[in-house]
């Protein structure tokens, strides 16, 4: 008896905690269970012809928004060359809808519902030992010949009872590490399926920290915590933030979802020691309008997260990462034009505008026919409208969203933006003028190179502003050359023939290696652009004014 566990990622650097959870958690039946990853970008073709091969009895997705159609058509296909096969799904995508999932798809034996490691181990002996009967696992709604029963949600497991599932690294090589120290979130927004799941549980701290010592014995480059709000505890967060202080290794980045505005002096005057790049954080802001934030459920308080991501942008170690989402509640046109620019005054590393998703099983979707949310029909389930804000200004903002994406979550046009944003009526006004002008010159549906980015930001400041082209263009020089040494000069550059004999003395002198580049800017500055020498926060090279000799 074979039984597979197999998901489906939405590329290939992405891997599954889930699957891994599971197949450690029943390690007593290691030899048979298989585990494959494959992703959405694969031909099913290929796919179909793994699983065939693998001879598995019993085949257990895990189904998230971004896999769910996938699914549905490979199991369609499997059930046609597999009639024998039981096949399972668990997940978020069919845990909370799971009797209409099984009658939609006759094909499925049953789902797993929420928590799986414990509800998949009974499955095991189920299948496996041939011991008890479905009728007697809580945690899966399953097919009863012509009926479809639901045994109810199981009692939420003890985290630490989960094995660490990394002893293998090489299994993740280039791929993201996932690691998981709590579960649940204490807070009840309402977008969020977090939610539901109101009893927090926290890893043993010094589990969590052998776990950690692991990833630094290994140089892993990224650990991206998945908890979902990271700091609610403060005596967790501190300890693992004080751990990885002590033992940084000189290349491992934490990533962690936080709230601003729960941390405390204490947690920042860690932060503020931390080697650049230790560590990065994503912060929920969603909107700064208070009847949203009231209408979501969420509790903020937006004066102490802006202290907060204002104190960690001053220690100049730590990329923040701020979100915004259109289409909550009494969120129009115009005050999401000032939650865009409330969050963009933070200074924030990148800004996430994303869009509004009436998720299964959250109370936006039970709330959704009172706000007067449509949402498309299929997964991601992203909102097309509510009574606040019309399908013409979605698509509006899907335009800003593209030249936010494009020209300042990029990181490779900070002082040209820092130039011209204060130009402009404010920060929002500037990227949907951007976007119009796209939009307009029929560049929007194209993909353009990093180098005609620039061209058509330099179009865009000659056809529809009085801004000093020759300026813009002197930043658009600079930034250009902290990413990369050019091949070929850019267009706009001015020439650099009478600079050359100067450059090649300078040099000499200094011994400065051919991967350096020297640029005279029209100020008359001499710049160095030392590529070998990189911010590890942006990437960009090391910079320094020079002198030259005439």
């Amino acid at each position: 008896m074979k039984i597979l566990l197999a998901a489906c990622n939405a590329k290939y650097i992405h891997s599954n905690l889930a699957v891994y959870d599971l197949k450690a958690y029943s390690s007593d039946y290691d030899k048979e269970v298989l585990l494959r990853e494959y992703t959405i970008n694969q031909p099913k073709d290929e796919i179909l012809k793994d699983i065939y091969g693998s001879g598995a009895d019993v085949v257990c997705f895990s189904c998230y928004i971004w896999n769910i159609s996938f699914v549905r058509e490979l199991i369609r296909d499997l059930a046609k060359i597999l009639p024998e096969t039981a096949f399972w799904a668990g997940g978020p995508e069919v845990s909370y809808d799971a009797e209409k999932f099984l009658t939609e798809m006759p094909e499925m034996t049953g789902v797993l519902v929420g928590e799986g490691e414990k509800t998949f181990h009974d499955l095991l002996e189920y299948y496996i030992d041939g011991k008890g009967s479905l009728g007697e696992i809580r945690g899966i709604a399953y097919r009863d010949g012509e009926e479809i029963r639901h045994n109810g949600w199981r009692e939420l497991m003890n985290l630490s009872e989960i094995p660490f599932v990394y002893e293998h690294l090489e299994e993740f090589e280039n791929r993201i590490i996932y690691y998981e120290s709590s579960r649940g979130c204490p807070f009840s927004c309402s977008y969020c399926l977090s939610s539901i799941d109101k009893k927090l549980r926290f890893r043993d701290l010094e589990l969590v920290k052998k776990e950690l010592q692991f990833f630094l014995d290994y140089k892993v480059p990224q650990v991206k915590f998945v908890d979902r709000t990271f700091n609610c505890k403060h005596e967790h967060a501190m300890a693992i933030w004080k751990y990885i202080l002590e033992h940084d290794n000189g290349v491992t980045n934490f990533h962690f979802e936080v709230s601003a505005d729960l941390l405390r002096d204490e947690e920042m005057d860690l932060m503020a020691k931390m080697r650049p790049g230790l560590i990065q954080l994503e912060i929920g802001v969603q909107s700064t309008n208070p009847e949203t934030i009231r209408a979501i459920h969420r509790h903020m308080d937006l004066d102490k997260l802006k202290r907060c991501v204002d104190r960690v942008h001053s220690f100049r170690n730590i990329h923040q990462h701020l979100d915004l989402i259109a289409g909550l509640p009494y969120e129009d046109y115009d005050t999401f034009h000032r939650s865009f620019n409330d969050v963009y005054q933070m200074k924030p590393d990148q800004l996430q505008l994303g869009f509004l998703k009436v998720l299964k099983g959250s109370l936006m979707q039970g709330e959704a026919e009172k706000y007067g949310i449509v949402h498309k029909e299929k997964e991601p389930y992203e909102v097309l409208s509510t009574n606040w804000l019309p399908y013409g200004d979605v698509l509006k903002l899907k335009a800003v969203e593209s030249m936010v994406e494009v020209y300042y979550n990029s990181g490779q046009f900070q002082h040209t933006l820092e130039y011209l944003v204060p130009l402009a009526k404010d920060a929002f006004t500037f990227y949907e003028s951007l976007g119009a002008f796209y939009e307009k010159k029929g560049y929007s549906e194209i993909s353009h190179s990093r180098m005609r980015r620039y061209e058509i930001l330099l179009e865009y400041l000659q056809e529809e502003t009085d801004v000093s082209v020759e300026k813009a263009s002197q930043k658009m020089l600079y930034d250009l050359y902290l990413r990369e040494k050019l091949k070929k000069r850019p267009s706009f550059a001015p020439d650099q023939k009478v600079y050359e004999t100067a450059i090649w003395d300078y040099r000499k002198a200094n011994h400065i290696p051919k991967t350096a580049h020297i640029e005279v800017f029209e100020d008359g500055r001499a710049v160095l652009f030392d590529y070998e020498r990189r911010d590890p926060l942006s990437n960009n090279a090391y910079t320094e004014t020079i002198q030259l000799t005439a």
